[in-house]
């Protein structure tokens, strides 16, 4: 390789003044990132006409993702098979979409906030839900499953009532923004409503496993996870024992995984005890508003 040309001292200064320019202009575009103004989708859309923004680091660009920070920037990258060196201007079509889906959701630019309400079986969550759909101008998102409906059950609005063959359908085509097996049976968050929800300013509430809360962690930073807690320890063994839909081996499983799933309240941003469900709404209701603020 030959040597570099050598630049009189107004080349010099007019190619140290571009590049100024060009760090103004990412940083720029950088704060309206974090500032939840601009999506992923937008920012590539703006590189295909902006040098300075097609020669930014996608590492760069996705730490400036509100909550991601830089370990999990570079887990996400590698686990989309994205160089941490690689520039907006050198991404594939496929990795542009893989980006996209992974970044580019409405939770992150809309004007509605994404809850993640999780915590052990039987602990009180769609009793939650149900309150708070009630109450609040809340989009409280109906998950799909594979088990067969109760008899009380009604399909749209306890849950939406999927085949093994549909929901491989859904997963194959990454309708589900998280998705978990227990009992045997398959449980998934569709992602259209939630979209749609969050597009008009709606906050949503996914009343989720714990499994599931960490995938739309995972994909959606800016997501608040809420970790519903028991009163006490007795309480929950109470509520789970007294299960009438549930068989003894459904029961015994459940408080096998109630005991692993109340370690995980540390992975949470909030936990909540569930003493009395009116004051555990207003606390949601609370914390969407000030995160929308």
């Amino acid at each position: 390789m030959g040597a570099p040309p050598q630049l009189t001292p107004e080349q010099r200064a007019n190619a140290l003044a571009k590049a100024k320019v060009s760090r103004q202009v990412r940083a720029g575009l950088k704060l309206r990132v974090k500032n939840q103004e601009l999506s992923i989708a937008q920012v590539i859309q703006i590189s295909h006409n902006d040098e300075a923004i097609a020669k930014m680091r996608v590492l760069e660009l996705v730490e400036s993702i509100p909550g991601m920070g830089k370990v999990r920037a570079k887990a996400l990258l590698e686990r989309l098979e994205i160089s941490l060196t690689r520039r907006l201007q050198g991404l594939g079509r496929h990795q542009v979409q893989a980006l996209e889906r992974e970044l580019n959701l409405p939770p992150a630019t809309a004007s509605g906030k994404l809850v993640v309400l999780s915590g052990p079986g039987g602990v009180g969550k769609s009793t939650v839900a149900k309150a708070l759909k009630q109450s609040s101008p809340f989009f409280v998102s109906v998950s799909a499953t594979t088990r067969a409906p109760r008899f009380n059950e009604i399909e749209g609005v306890d849950y939406h009532f999927y085949s093994h063959e549909k929901f491989d359908q859904a997963i194959a085509r990454d309708e589900f923004l998280e998705w978990a097996e227990f009992a045997g049976n398959r449980y998934g968050t569709p992602r259209k409503a939630v979209e749609e929800a969050l597009r008009n300013g709606q906050s949503v509430l996914l009343e989720i496993e714990i499994t599931g809360a960490r995938q739309v962690k995972e994909k959606v930073p800016q997501a608040l996870l809420v970790f519903l807690e028991p009163p006490t320890w007795e309480e929950l063994v109470s509520r789970l024992e007294g299960r009438g839909t549930d068989s003894p081996e459904r029961r015994a499983a459940r408080l096998a995984l109630a005991q692993e799933e109340m370690a995980a309240a540390s992975f949470f941003d909030k936990v909540l005890i569930n003493e009395e469900v009116e004051k555990v709404v207003a606390t949601l209701i609370e914390l969407a508003s000030a995160q929308k603020g």
